[in-house]
């Protein structure tokens, strides 16, 4: 598939009016767990987009392209409405959540595993490890507040068990700043990987931060704020990895060629013929939107679009499916690791006065009421033991302990042991 080739429509045929904007939400009982996920990663590329031209257009001073980018700028927000509304009115923010962390620990299993830049991947598998010990601190408030389970949501597809512990991802801010990469020697699915990834975390991001203040009791006010500034690391780090050459209006072709490959993406995967329509529909605008970019790069920088994007043609399409093997292997070899700098780094190499040893105790002060452990610690008050959701033993040892929280796991350099990133398949 080459989105340059096909055929595009004026972007005001797409203009909806509001009867139109509000879709029939998804059944929260019958949906396909993965079906929630692509809605939340749709929804993630479209809000990146439209800030993005946001930003462009306060960074730009020719008043005739400012104009020209106002449009598809709106058009991306009414598809952004249109899919957040997908969500039923039942839905609690909690198992919304749930959904966000399953996005983050498959989508990022998939593009790991399909990575050819070893560095990219590394920062994947280290993010991947965090997302993961979320889905399990929120699953265990899930039930203790709502009496759900977690393992129901995630349609059994996603293990829900500690990894390295949120406790531990507390860093340096110095130390989620990476290097870029160069995108005129990566690969499209390098460069698409690190512009989808950075999207669904910035939005992430954003979903905890604003809905952490409604939420129905101080702990988990606290377990959203916390994690929030996790996920401000992790934007950090993503956000760092993308290529920083491009122009605006080359980056501006870069977004919506991107945005066409998640929505191909979602249309190829998709089991739900209603919401299948959906994504073919909004490919087919993007479609659009990218022929505007198109045109812009010609009309502005005198650039044709293969100058930017040589080969048009997508990778194969994003699948979200389960990867619990491939996780369980990457907790096994990386779970003492954290960042260093540009890299990262086992805490058993840190020197004794690496600013992770003291930046991460100031945070946690003290870690027993850090909401992350509290969550843990006061379930297994209630319950006697955690709740987990695993087809196997956890691959740490002294993780698999139900009855109290570990918080020393990728902080205390002797409590287990780990070996190295996963390398890139032949």
């Amino acid at each position: 598939m080459n989105p340059f080739k096909e055929k595009a429509q004026a972007g005001e045929n797409y203009l909806s009016n509001f009867k139109d904007l509000y879709p029939k939400s998804y059944d929260k009982n019958e949906v396909d767990p993965y079906t929630k996920t692509r809605v939340i990663l749709a929804a993630g590329a479209e809000w990146e987009a439209n800030w993005f031209s946001h930003q462009m257009h306060r960074n730009i001073s020719n008043t005739d392209l400012r104009r020209d980018i106002a449009l598809v700028r709106y058009l991306e927000k009414q598809q952004q409405q249109k899919i957040v509304n997908l969500k039923p009115v039942n839905e609690t923010v909690l198992e919304t959540t749930i959904s966000y962390e399953q996005l983050a620990v498959d989508l990022t299993a998939e593009m790991a595993q399909r990575e050819t830049d070893f560095y990219v991947k590394k920062a994947l598998d280290f993010a991947l490890l965090e997302d993961f010990d979320h889905l399990y601190r929120y699953s265990n408030l899930l039930d203790m507040d709502y009496g759900v389970h977690a393992e129901r949501l995630v349609g059994g597809y996603t293990e829900i068990t500690p990894a390295r512990p949120t406790v531990a991802h507390h860093r340096h801010p110095v130390d989620n700043v990476k290097r870029c990469i160069n995108g005129t020697k990566s690969s499209v699915q390098t460069v698409l990987n690190t512009m989808i990834i950075t999207a669904a975390e910035q939005q992430t991001m954003n979903y905890y931060m604003n809905q952490s203040a409604f939420y129905i009791n101080d702990l988990g006010r606290k377990l959203f704020e916390e994690i929030c500034l996790v996920e401000e690391e992790h934007v950090t780090q993503y956000g760092a990895l993308i290529d920083t050459s491009p122009d605006w209006l080359e980056c501006n072709l870069w977004h919506e060629y991107t945005e066409c490959y998640v929505y191909w993406s979602n249309y190829m995967t998709e089991t739900d013929e209603k919401i299948k329509k959906l994504w073919q529909y909004f490919f087919e605008m993007e479609v659009s939107h990218l022929h505007s970019a198109v045109d812009l790069l010609k009309k502005y920088a005198k650039k044709d679009y293969t100058d930017v994007i040589p080969d048009g043609e997508f990778p194969d399409p994003l699948s979200l499916h389960s990867n619990i093997d491939y996780v369980k292997n990457i907790i096994a070899n990386t779970v003492q690791y954290t960042g260093n700098l540009e890299d990262y780094k086992d805490v058993a190499n840190l020197e004794e006065t690496h600013r992770f040893f003291s930046y991460n105790p100031q945070i946690n002060c003290p870690i027993k009421d850090t909401a992350s452990h509290k969550v843990i610690e006061e379930y297994i008050k209630k319950n006697g033991n955690d709740y987990r959701f695993e087809t196997s033993e956890n691959p740490i040892e002294v993780l698999r302990c139900r009855t109290k929280d570990n918080t020393e796991v990728g902080f205390n350099p002797n409590v287990a042991k780990s070996t190295k990133f996963e390398p890139l398949k032949d």
